[in-house]
């Protein structure tokens, strides 16, 4: 996309997305993600039915009156979107492809974010760390994140969890809110996961396209590997063939799955072809 059609879709995101935060979402990233505790706000005149054990007697003895110490939940948080923009990133056969989806949930959750008053950083992977934009505030920042999605060119084809969970626990010592978004085709991450789960509130995002799992009978094809570049015919007529591609896929999302329900973290699945909405939805309504 040169620069023009680059920005038609930030505005066409940003649209879209804000609205969902405002109609279907508001209030529901507010009761899913909690402060860090409570915070001293006020004191005021003690009514009936307060909690006797939140009278501020040094207050009540000064003005021989009883007042009462008033307490608010702490509601600034940082969040942190981890986004997967490897080779296998771009594919998409239906509705669009997993990056242009990954880039509306972003949106989605980064608008949330700052509806709330929370910080949004973002760091953007491949095999390793590719980019850091550090947690800010504001509407601005997160249009300045939203055309990072849609434009930004890795420099590696390849996907390595592990490797991005273990600068991300080196790199962040404060506790965040993390959403990690990929297609998750990677190799063993279980342990940097299991680090990563304990130190900050971890979300996994698992975003597919149905070719991912399953092939179409079409005969002889030539495929590549979008990641390494290896290119292979296979023939898709050969119902072996097909369930053996659909078995791969199953065991790299048993895989996910089993590795975020060890570490304590959570798993949201969504299909390129899907209502993303929906799903986080119910991942919301669940955490509240």
């Amino acid at each position: 996309m040169d620069t023009a059609e680059i920005l038609k879709k930030v505005r066409q995101i940003e649209i879209k997305t804000k609205g969902l935060t405002n109609h279907i979402f508001a209030g529901e990233y507010h009761s899913a993600f909690k402060g860090r505790g409570m915070s001293f706000s006020e004191v005021r005149d003690y009514q009936f039915g307060d909690d006797v054990r939140s009278i501020d007697w040094n207050v009540t003895a000064r003005f021989n009156h009883p007042f009462i110490k008033v307490f608010e939940e702490e509601r600034e948080l940082t969040v942190m979107l981890l986004v997967d923009v490897s080779e296998s990133a771009d594919f998409g056969t239906v509705k669009q492809d997993k990056r242009a989806l990954i880039a509306e949930i972003c949106a989605v959750l980064a608008f949330s974010a700052i509806k709330n008053n929370d910080k949004v950083g973002v760091i953007f992977f491949s095999d390793g760390m590719e980019k850091y934009i550090p947690p800010k505030k504001g509407k601005s920042h997160i249009l300045f994140i939203i055309r990072e999605l849609l434009s930004f060119k890795p420099k590696r084809k390849g996907t390595n969890l592990s490797e991005t969970l273990r600068f991300f626990n080196n790199a962040t010592k404060k506790r965040s809110i993390v959403f990690l978004l990929s297609d998750f085709l990677s190799g063993n991450y279980q342990d940097a996961l299991n680090i990563a789960s304990k130190r900050h509130d971890m979300v996994g995002v698992h975003v597919y396209d149905q070719r991912d799992k399953e092939l179409p009978p079409v005969g002889l094809i030539q495929m590549s590997d979008a990641e390494t570049g290896a290119l292979q015919w296979v023939d898709t007529a050969d119902r072996r063939v097909r369930e053996y591609y659909t078995q791969q896929f199953l065991q790299h999302s048993q895989y996910c799955r089993n590795a975020f329900l060890k570490s304590g973290a959570e798993l949201v699945t969504v299909r390129t072809d899907e209502d993303y909405v929906k799903a986080l939805q119910v991942f919301f309504l669940n955490r509240a």
